[in-house]
C-alpha cells in the first residue's frame, strides 16, 4: 500500500510550510492513505504539512499514519493516549502545527479538499482570519448528509445563532481554515471536549473574528463509521450553557449537572417505588434512591461527561466502587437531610430532592480527584 507513496519536496524543509491540515482521527486507517493523496493532487504548488491527531486508534490508524510519515516528512502523527474528543483533537493539532495558516479536514473522505487553496487564499489575501465550509449558502452540494442528520444539524445551527448570536450561517461545520495566531489567542478559552470546535471557537471571539463561507461539495463515507454518538445532544446543549456563562462554569460541570439532574429524577422515582408501592420505612427508601441514582450518574457520567477519560473493562468495576466510596459522605448527608426535611414535612419529593441537591458539589469535585483521574 505505501510503496506507491514518493517522498515529499524537501524545499519547505528550509522556509517552513504555508499551511498546515489537520485531521483528527479514529478507526480511520482506510481513509488516511487516500486523504494524504488527494492533498499531494490539490496542493501542488503550496509548502504544506498534514498533522494527523490519533486517539489510540483500535484499528492501528495511527500505524498507517508513521508509515506514510517515514515516506514523507510533510506527514506527522500525534498519537493521544487516554484523551478523546474531536474538539481537544483540533485544539492540540493546531497547536502543535507550525504554518501560519491551519486547516481542519474530518478522515471520513467527505469534506471537499480541493477547496483548500481558495481558503488559504482568502486568508493569505488578508480578506479573512477564518474561512468556512458552509452548507447553508448557495452551491453547496450534498452526496452523504442524510435528511435524519441534516434535520439535527439544522436545528442545532438555528439555536446556536439565536442563543450565542453567532453571525456566520454553519457554525457546527466540521470543515474551516483559520489564522494560527488568532486561533492562539482564543485558545486558552477553548472546551477540549465535545465535537463542535467551530462553533466553540466563534462563540470564544465574540464576533472578532473575521468570517468568509464558501460552499462545497459534502462527499460519501468511504470507510469506517461516523463518530457522532447518542450522547452528542447533550454535548451540544452543554457547551451553548457553558457559552451562556461565559464560560464562568465549564462544560464538563455543566455536563455532570445535566446528568445530575437526569440522576435526579432516577432518585425520585425509585424513592416514589419504594415508599409508595413497595411501602419501605423512608429511611431506607431514601437510601435505595441515592444508591440508584448513583450508579446511573456513573454510568451516564462515564459515557459522556468524562469521555475523554472514559473506564473501560475491569477499571469500571474499580471506579463505580469509588464512585460510591468517594460519595459516601454525600450519601450520609443525603439521607440525614432528606429524613429531617421529611419529619419537618412529610412531603416525599420535597424531601428527596433536598437530600439529592446536597452532594452535587462533593461529587463532582471528588470524582474528578479520585474517579476519573487523569493518569
Amino acid at each position: 500500500m505505501n510503496e506507491a507513496i514518493r517522498p515529499g519536496v524537501d524545499n519547505q524543509a528550509q522556509e517552513g510550510p504555508e499551511l498546515s491540515v489537520i485531521v483528527p482521527t479514529f478507526n480511520e486507517r482506510d481513509n488516511v492513505t487516500v486523504l494524504y493523496r488527494r492533498l499531494e493532487a490539490t496542493l501542488p504548488n503550496i509548502a504544506w504539512e498534514v498533522v494527523f491527531v490519533d486517539d489510540n486508534s483500535p484499528d492501528g490508524t495511527w500505524d498507517v499514519v508513521r508509515a506514510l510519515a517515514l515516506k514523507d516528512s510533510r506527514v506527522r502523527c500525534i498519537r493521544r493516549i487516554g484523551r478523546r474528543g474531536l474538539s481537544g483533537a483540533c485544539i492540540e493539532g493546531i497547536l502543535a502545527s507550525s504554518a501560519p495558516y491551519a486547516a481542519v479536514i474530518d478522515a471520513d473522505l467527505q469534506h471537499d479538499e480541493t477547496q483548500l487553496p481558495k481558503m488559504l487564499l482568502l486568508l493569505a489575501s488578508d480578506q479573512a482570519d477564518l474561512v468556512v465550509g458552509s452548507r447553508y449558502i448557495e452551491g453547496y452540494k450534498s452526496e452523504g448528509f442524510n435528511k435524519q442528520r441534516a434535520g439535527a444539524s439544522a436545528l442545532a445551527t438555528e439555536v446556536a445563532k439565536k442563543m450565542l448570536r453567532v453571525e456566520i450561517a454553519d457554525p457546527m461545520s466540521g470543515f474551516f481554515m483559520v489564522r494560527r495566531d488568532r486561533f492562539e489567542q482564543l485558545a486558552p478559552k477553548l472546551s477540549v471536549h465535545g465535537f463542535k470546535i467551530l462553533l466553540d471557537l466563534v462563540a470564544t471571539a465574540h464576533g472578532s473574528l473575521r468570517a468568509v463561507e464558501i460552499p462545497y461539495t459534502f462527499g460519501a463515507r468511504q470507510h469506517g463509521e461516523s463518530k457522532l454518538d447518542s450522547m452528542v445532544a447533550l454535548d451540544f446543549l452543554g457547551l451553548v450553557l457553558a457559552k451562556l456563562t461565559n464560560d464562568i462554569v465549564s462544560l464538563r460541570f455543566i455536563l455532570f449537572a445535566m446528568v445530575g439532574g437526569i440522576g435526579l429524577v432516577v432518585h425520585l422515582t425509585t424513592l416514589f417505588i419504594a415508599l409508595e408501592l413497595i411501602k419501605v420505612p423512608f429511611a431506607e427508601a431514601q437510601a435505595a434512591g441515592a444508591i440508584v441514582a448513583m450508579t446511573s450518574n456513573f454510568i451516564m457520567n462515564n459515557f459522556l461527561t468524562y469521555r475523554d477519560q472514559r473506564l473501560k473493562g475491569f477499571a469500571i468495576l474499580r471506579g463505580l466502587i469509588m464512585f460510591y466510596i468517594v460519595c459516601s459522605v454525600g450519601l450520609l448527608a443525603n439521607v440525614g437531610v432528606a429524613f429531617s426535611v421529611y419529619d419537618q414535612e412529610p412531603i416525599w419529593w420535597l424531601a428527596g430532592m433536598a437530600g439529592a441537591l446536597m452532594g452535587v458539589v462533593w461529587n463532582y469535585a471528588m470524582s474528578g480527584l479520585f474517579v476519573w483521574r487523569k493518569k
